[in-house]
C-alpha cells in the first residue's frame, strides 16, 4: 500500500508542480499588468471570491462528502457489477443535483454582486470607481464557480479510482488561459482587468470540457440526474452542510483578511495575494496533493474496518509533513525577498510592493506546516464520515483569527492579518490532532522524537546557508529576470542539496520513506 500511495504522491505532486509553475508565470504577468493599483486590488477580491467557494463546494465540503460515500458504494461486499451500477446510478443523481445547486449559487451570485462586494470589501466604498469595477468584474468571474465544483466532482470520482495526475494537471488549463488573457489579449485593451475576468470564466469552461475524456475511459461520466431523495445524494448534501465550515477555516481567515485589508493602504489586497500565491506552491505540491491521495485511501481502509491500516495511513502521511513542510517553511522566510524580486519585481511593481509582499510572506510561512497538517489531519475525520468535528474546531480557529486580526492589524498592518491566518491555522491544526489522538484513532508509530531532531537540525543547518542568499537583496535588484531566476535556483538546489546531506548524515535513508518506516529507530 505505501508504494502506491507514495506513487500516487509523487503523481499528484508532479502534476501540481506543473500547475504551479504555470501559475507563477500567470502571476508575473499579473504583476507586470496590473502592478498593486486599484485595478488590481478590484481583480483580485473578485477572483477571490469565486474562488474561495470553489474551495468550500468543489475542493472543500463537496469533495471530503462525496469521496468517502463514494468510496463506500465501490467497497462493498456485493458483486462487482452490482457494486459498479450501483456507483453509476449515485454519481448521475449527484451530479445532477449539484449542478442544479450550482446554477443557482452562480445565478444569485452574479445578480447580488454589488452587495457582496459591499460585504466583503466594504472599504472600497470610499472610492467610488474601485467599487463599481469591482462589481463588474466578480458578475464575469462568478459563473466560474459552476464549471469548477462540477470539475471537482470530476476529480473526485478519478481520484476514487486511483486516477490522480489527469485531476491534478487540470488547474494548469486555467493558468494557461490567464497567461494568454493577461499576457497577449489584455495589454491591447482599454479595460485590462475585465479581459483577464474573462480569462477566468474560459479558464473555467475548459477545465470542466478537459475532465469528460478521462471520466469516459474510466467508465463513470455522469448522465446528470435530478434527485435531492436519493439516498447517497441525501448523504453528501448532509455531511456537507457542517463541512462547508469546517472545511474552508483557512479561506474563511483570507476572506476576513481582504475584508480588513480593504480599509488599509492601497495595494495591501495585492501584496497578501502574491504573498499567498508563493504560499501555496509548497502547499499546493505537498499539502493538497498528500491530502487528496490519502482522502480515498483512508475512506478506503474505514470502510473495510481496518482500523490498524487507518492509524497507520495517517502516521505516514503525518511523517511525509514534518520531513517536507518545516525546511519548506524555512526556506520561505529566509528567501521570501529573493523570491519576490525574482518572480514579481517587473513593470508596475516597485520595489516598496516587493518590500509589503516580503512581509506578509514570511508571516504566512509561520503557519506553512500547521496548514499541510490541517490537509492531512482533517481527512483523518472526513474519511470517517464526520464533518461535524472540524466544524466545532473551525469555530474556535475563526474566533481566535478574529482576534488576532485585531491585535496584530494595528502594529503590523496587513503583515498582521497574514500572521493572524498562521496563527489560527497552527491551533487548528493542534485541535485536530488532539481529537484524533484523544478518540484513539490516530497512534503514533516509533521514532517521532528521533525524526524531530533530524529534521529540525537539518532546517537549521539549510536555513543557515540559505541566509547568504537572503543578505543581498540588491544583487537580485540589479538582476536581470534570467539572472535572479539563475541564481534563485541556484540557492534553491544548494538549500535542497544541504538539507539532503544532513538528513544523510543524521541516520535518514530513501528507505525510510516507507510506511512505518521514517524515523524509526531501525532506519
Amino acid at each position: 500500500m505505501a508504494n502506491r500511495l507514495i506513487r500516487s504522491l509523487f503523481a499528484t505532486g508532479g502534476m501540481t508542480l506543473v500547475s504551479r509553475i504555470t501559475g507563477f508565470v500567470r502571476d508575473i504577468l499579473l504583476a507586470r499588468l496590473l502592478g498593486t493599483t486599484a485595478l488590481a486590488d478590484a481583480f483580485f477580491v473578485a477572483f477571490r471570491i469565486p474562488s474561495f467557494l470553489r474551495r468550500v463546494f468543489g475542493e472543500g465540503a463537496f469533495s471530503q462528502a462525496f469521496v468517502p460515500v463514494l468510496a463506500a458504494h465501490l467497497n462493498k461486499d456485493d458483486r462487482d457489477r452490482d457494486r459498479d451500477a450501483e456507483a453509476r446510478d449515485f454519481i448521475d443523481h449527484m451530479a445532477g443535483s449539484f449542478a442544479l445547486v450550482l446554477l443557482v449559487v452562480a445565478a444569485i451570485g452574479v445578480l447580488a454582486a454589488p452587495v457582496i462586494i459591499w460585504v466583503l470589501a466594504p472599504g472600497f466604498l470610499a472610492e467610488p470607481a474601485k467599487y463599481h469595477l469591482a462589481v463588474r468584474l466578480l458578475r464575469i468571474t462568478f459563473p466560474y464557480l459552476f464549471f469548477i465544483s462540477l470539475v471537482a466532482m470530476a476529480a473526485g470520482i478519478l481520484n476514487t479510482r486511483g486516477r490522480f495526475a489527469a485531476a491534478a494537471f487540470t488547474p494548469v488549463i486555467l493558468n494557461l488561459s490567464l497567461i494568454v488573457a493577461a499576457g497577449v489579449v489584455a495589454p491591447g485593451t482599454a479595460s485590462p482587468a475585465v479581459t483577464v475576468a474573462w480569462g477566468v470564466f474560459v479558464g473555467g469552461v475548459l477545465q470542466l470540457l478537459f475532465q469528460i475524456p478521462f471520466l469516459h475511459r474510466a467508465g463513470f461520466l455522469p448522465r446528470f440526474r435530478y434527485s435531492f431523495l436519493h439516498p447517497g445524494v441525501r448523504r453528501v448534501f448532509r455531511l456537507m452542510v457542517p463541512g462547508i465550515f469546517g472545511s474552508s477555516i483557512a479561506q474563511i481567515n483570507l476572506v476576513v483578511d481582504t475584508m480588513l485589508a480593504s480599509f488599509l493602504a492601497t495595494g495591501s489586497v495585492s501584496w497578501l495575494y502574491f504573498a499567498n500565491r508563493l504560499l501555496e506552491f509548497p502547499l499546493g505540491i505537498f499539502g493538497v496533493a498528500l491530502g487528496t491521495v490519502i482522502l480515498p485511501h483512508l475512506s478506503a481502509k474505514h470502510a473495510k474496518a481496518s482500523v490498524e491500516d487507518f492509524a497507520d495511513t495517517l502516521d505516514w502521511a503525518l511523517r511525509w509533513v514534518v520531513v517536507i513542510a518545516i525546511p519548506a517553511a524555512v526556506a520561505l522566510i529566509v528567501l521570501a525577498m529573493p523570491m519576490i524580486f525574482t518572480l514579481y519585481r517587473y513593470g508596475a511593481f516597485n520595489a516598496f510592493d516587493a518590500a509589503m509582499t516580503g512581509r506578509a510572506l514570511v508571516a504566512f510561512a509561520v503557519g506553512l506546516p500547521a496548514f499541510v497538517l490541517i490537509k492531512v489531519l482533517a481527512p483523518g475525520y472526513y474519511a470517517r464520515q464526520d464533518t461535524r468535528t472540524p466544524v466545532k474546531i473551525g469555530v474556535i480557529a475563526l474566533i481566535a483569527n478574529m482576534g488576532f486580526n485585531l491585535a496584530l492589524i494595528w502594529p503590523l498592518k496587513h503583515a498582521g492579518l497574514a500572521l493572524a491566518t498562521s496563527l489560527s491555522g497552527i491551533l487548528n491544526a493542534w485541535l485536530l490532532y488532539r481529537g484524533l489522538r484523544r478518540g484513539q484513532i490516530y497512534r503514533p508509530g516509533p521514532g517521532w522524537a528521533r525524526l524531530w531532531v533530524q529534521v529540525g537540525s537539518a532546517s537549521a543547518v539549510m536555513g543557515g546557508v540559505l541566509g547568504f542568499a537572503a543578505r543581498a537583496p540588491q544583487v537580485f535588484e540589479a538582476a536581470s529576470g534570467v539572472m535572479r531566476a539563475a541564481m534563485l535556483g541556484a540557492w534553491i538546489a544548494a538549500g535542497l542539496a544541504v538539507y539532503a546531506t544532513v538528513m544523510w548524515v543524521l541516520g535518514v535513508r530513501p528507505g525510510a520513506l516507507r510506511l512505518r518506516s521514517i524515523g524509526a529507530d531501525d532506519v
